[in-house]
């Protein structure tokens, strides 16, 4: 059985925290540039600009790509055969917490959602999933809230054709309009059940952007730029990056639909100990 001890989970997280606020993942930055060379309307083409201009000056000066710092989601991985020398929760959270501090990022998140109150640095949402082996993958995705409030999920009846499916996605993505900072990364969970679909929502982001596509993938993708919303909201054909779906089997009385947006700011991090 490997022993790892919790200090250095909480140090591995503090350097993610750093790594995601200040670099743009590479796989966003190449779908960007892509979208750049064809993108054919004079404004969407200045505001992609402005768009990688930014990627470049965070990244060149430490400083954030944006300046909401998000809610900080951390998935991890933890092999059976390994036992954490200290409380794990505690470590991550920590984690969190030194590096927003550390690296003079927004405490966005306040102690009660209806009370609201003062924010503070050290907490993060967790979900873990227990898998063979003996090593830890973490992996953190600090979720700005701007593009997070156009979530939506849908209970549909297991009836439901794809086509009602796709229009619900779709529409997602209009509702959304400019006002999650176009282009965007759709993440899109069906099945399992209703938080559960959310979760799987959320992982389709962190999947890389050049990953192979399904054809309702590609539907989606097709479909969400032809809408002409374009980068900022301003016009083009490049409304979305990428659509990514997951899929998790689901109760025979429902079928769960999540969309989750994701801003042309997708941040995200990983490290496997």
């Amino acid at each position: 059985m490997r022993r790892i001890e919790a200090a250095k989970i909480t140090k591995a997280v503090t350097e993610l925290v750093r790594k995601a606020s200040f670099f743009l993942r590479s796989d966003v930055l190449s779908a960007l540039r892509k979208s750049y060379t064809a993108e054919k309307n004079i404004q969407a083409k200045k505001i992609l600009r402005a768009i990688l201009d930014n990627a470049a000056y965070a990244r060149k000066q430490k400083l954030a790509i944006c300046q909401d710092t998000g809610f900080p989601v951390v998935f991890i991985e933890i092999g059976q055969d390994v036992t954490i020398h200290g409380d794990l929760k505690t470590a991550i959270n920590k984690g969190v917490g030194e590096g927003y501090k550390k690296y003079y990022l927004r405490d966005s998140i306040v102690n009660d959602p209806l009370n609201r109150g003062k924010s503070k640095f050290s907490v993060c949402i967790i979900h873990m999933n227990i898998v063979k082996g003996s090593k830890v993958k973490l992996t953190i995705l600090p979720k700005g809230f701007g593009c997070e409030n156009k979530s939506q999920l849908k209970m549909f009846k297991p009836t439901a054709s794809i086509k009602e499916i796709k229009d619900f996605i779709v529409q997602v993505v209009k509702d959304a309009g400019p006002d999650a900072c176009p282009p965007y990364v759709i993440g899109v969970g069906i099945g399992g059940s209703a938080d559960y679909a959310g979760i799987l929502a959320k992982k389709a982001l962190l999947r890389k952007i050049s990953s192979r596509n399904s054809k309702l993938e590609k539907d989606l993708l097709r479909q969400i730029n032809q809408t002409g919303i374009g980068p900022m909201g301003l016009g083009g054909s490049n409304t979305a990056l990428a659509v990514h779906v997951q899929t998790y089997p689901t109760h025979i009385a429902g079928l769960p639909v999540s969309v989750n947006i994701s801003c042309h700011a997708l941040r995200s991090a990983s490290i496997t100990l």
